[in-house]
């Protein structure tokens, strides 16, 4: 039973209600949903859901169906986000755990953590307690494998995850990791879940050999009945009859959890398959299916391997997986950051004060979930009404950076913010790829055959024109954004009336999605620079943004080009501008999949200044 709290409520009807619920025997968990405060009830009460609904301060309250009540989607809507750190699991980032399957050494534990590190993994696995099939196998090195990985996090930075075998060892866990892994042998060892849910460490809860997700569930209910709501979801394969692989990889269970828990969902492919062949499509599949995050085993010598050695990757494998991903996530909304740890530090420089990025438009826009994607939650991320208005707040400091859409795969580039970039001394400091995926929004009540006007932007309306000429009842009606639209819908009341925007604006408006992915082509994608004054702090570079102006002779563009080549550089963008002031002149913009201010690029860049009249290095991300 959930008891919805008025908005209005006062401190002494909440008073009444706690201390209510608490005369009755009830067990209760208070959490913030959706803008609503809500007491879950999850022990037998003397009450019913009538006499709890005539209590002053109660909205509302609902009757939850399912066994594992505090895990439902029923108690909580949103999406549970778990942090590690300056880690969360369940946002729009993937994180990827990555690490060898037990401790063996420092040498070998620090020398895997830095190369994982190195390809994007933001937190570090290893086992000190192994439970193994064979009395006669590696057991971990226990206690000194957990200072190992304590030595880990604190040269590397990277938070540390582990098996807990034992309610014995708590303290110890408490004492040396991140987070604590409960393994698929012990799903259903309810003491170790009881103590858990006492621990103040994340969990992570692998799915059991044979277990339904039902049961997997509810040993989740039993940590977070306990009071630790950081729980984890862990996907790591079921036992059947197919002998092709350790273990089969249920995928299918990712969408299924997706609509009965807000918990995130993490995929570990290495134990599931058992094949080190077999790890990276399956992980690659897993991203595709929606997971949050992903558990990958990596050994610098996996033949020599104390533990699960043919599961394992090489260093360089990882990497080449990682980079895979990078592509993949932006097609299903998420983003597989490779600065992600830099950037958390970066936001919490200066005393780790409240730091800003500034964005066109609304809450909900595509604009506004590209800085949550770059940023989470480390930064407060700020609507603005103009580009300019975006380059005046970083130029003075009122904002500490900047979200300006620069490029769009069917659309091409927003020149406007490239001749910002041309007039501003502002930086890129990096980027980030929005899939632009349009759906049809209403109001819960409506029926889409009665929808007379649609709104939209401009270019919503033409990325979406093979709709709208089959929705010849509609009239379009154009506003200046997407999300406007939508608020506009909603403040109309108008059930007639449909909006064209993202999910992420019908949820904060409370709308309904009646139908998704209208855009006539789904390779709709918008890439966004990131821009501030000055980057503060080092971070591995992989592109470079220049500026730059020729003499006005034949070849000297070429010549130009000419240097790149030589230099193995690819040129993965080109395009003209004119010069502020200067007409008939251009100026050219080109983004370099390289750092050109390393060592081994000095030559290169010293023959750029002598054939350039204008040279200035926009950023390197």
């Amino acid at each position: 039973m959930i008891l919805v709290l008025d908005n209005k409520i006062t401190t002494n009807q909440k008073a009444k209600i706690t201390s209510q619920l608490s005369n009755d025997g009830c067990i209760t968990r208070e959490i913030t949903d959706a803008g609503q405060t809500l007491i879950g009830i999850i022990a037998k009460n003397k009450k019913t859901a009538a006499d709890y609904k005539r209590m002053k301060g109660v909205a509302d309250v609902r009757i939850i169906k399912t066994s594992h009540k505090l895990v439902s989607r029923g108690f909580k809507s949103q999406d549970s986000l778990v942090k590690i750190g300056n880690v969360v699991v369940g946002g729009d980032r993937i994180v990827v755990i990555a690490g060898p399957c037990a401790v063996e050494s420092h040498a070998q534990a620090m020398g895997i953590a830095k190369e994982v590190k190195k390809y994007g993994a933001v937190l570090f696995r290893g086992g000190a307690y192994k439970p193994r099939s064979s009395p006669y196998s590696f057991q971990g090195m226990e206690e000194e494998g957990l200072k190992i990985l304590a030595a880990v996090r604190e040269e590397t930075g990277l938070g540390v995850v582990t098996e807990m075998t034992s309610p014995a060892q708590a303290e110890l866990m408490e004492k040396y990791v991140d987070v604590v892994q409960i393994g698929a042998r012990n799903m259903q060892n309810f003491e170790l879940l009881k103590c858990v849910g006492k621990m103040s460490k994340p969990v992570v809860l692998k799915r059991g050999l044979a277990s339904t997700i039902q049961e997997w569930l509810m040993s989740a209910e039993y940590i977070v009945a306990g009071g630790n709501n950081n729980v984890i979801l862990c996907e790591r394969g079921i036992r059947t009859f197919e002998p092709y692989t350790r273990n089969t990889l249920d995928l299918s269970a990712i969408p299924v959890l997706k609509q009965l828990t807000h918990l995130p969902i993490l995929i570990d492919p290495s134990h599931a398959t058992g094949i080190r062949e077999k790890v990276s499509p399956m992980a690659r599949a897993a991203v595709a299916a929606g997971a949050d995050a992903l558990m990958i085993e990596v050994h610098n010598d996996p033949d020599n391997a104390l533990s699960d050695g043919p599961q394992s990757l090489y260093p360089e494998q990882f990497g080449e997986l990682t980079r895979d991903l990078y592509v993949i996530a932006p097609v299903v909304g998420k983003q597989l950051d490779f600065d992600y740890l830099k950037k958390s530090e970066i936001a919490q420089m200066n005393g780790g004060g409240a730091k800003t990025a500034a964005f066109i438009g609304e809450n909900g826009d595509y604009s506004h979930k590209a800085s949550l994607s770059y940023f989470g939650d480390d930064v407060t991320s700020i609507p603005m009404k103009s580009y300019r208005d975006i380059f005046n707040g970083c130029a003075s400091g009122s904002v500490e950076y900047g979200v300006i859409p620069v490029e769009n795969s069917l659309s091409g580039s927003i020149h406007e913010n490239f001749d910002l970039l041309q007039e501003y001394d502002l930086k890129i400091i990096g980027e980030v790829t929005i899939r632009i995926k349009h759906g049809l929004i209403v109001h819960e009540s409506a029926d889409k055959n009665s929808i007379k006007t649609i709104l939209a932007s401009p270019p919503a309306f033409s990325q979406c024109k093979n709709f709208m000429d089959q929705s010849p009842g509609a009239e379009p009606q154009p506003v200046k954004a997407n999300t406007s639209a939508v608020r506009h819908l909603k403040e109309s009341g108008d059930i007639t009336m449909a909006a064209i925007g993202s999910a992420m604006a019908a949820d904060i408006f409370d709308m309904k999605v009646i139908e998704d992915s209208i855009e006539d082509n789904p390779r709709n994608f918008t890439r966004f620079a990131i821009i501030a004054k000055e980057y503060k702090g080092k971070k591995k570079v992989g592109k470079t943004s220049i500026i730059f102006s020729t003499g006005n002779k034949p070849g000297a563009l070429f010549e130009v080009m000419k240097l790149f080549s030589n230099a193995h550089i690819n040129l993965v963008k080109l395009e003209s501008r004119p010069i502020l002031g200067k007409p008939w002149e251009y100026m050219f913009y080109a983004d370099l999949e390289a750092d050109v201010l390393s060592d081994a690029l000095a030559p290169m860049m010293a023959e750029l200044k002598d054939k350039s009249e204008i040279l200035r290095i926009l950023g390197r991300y």
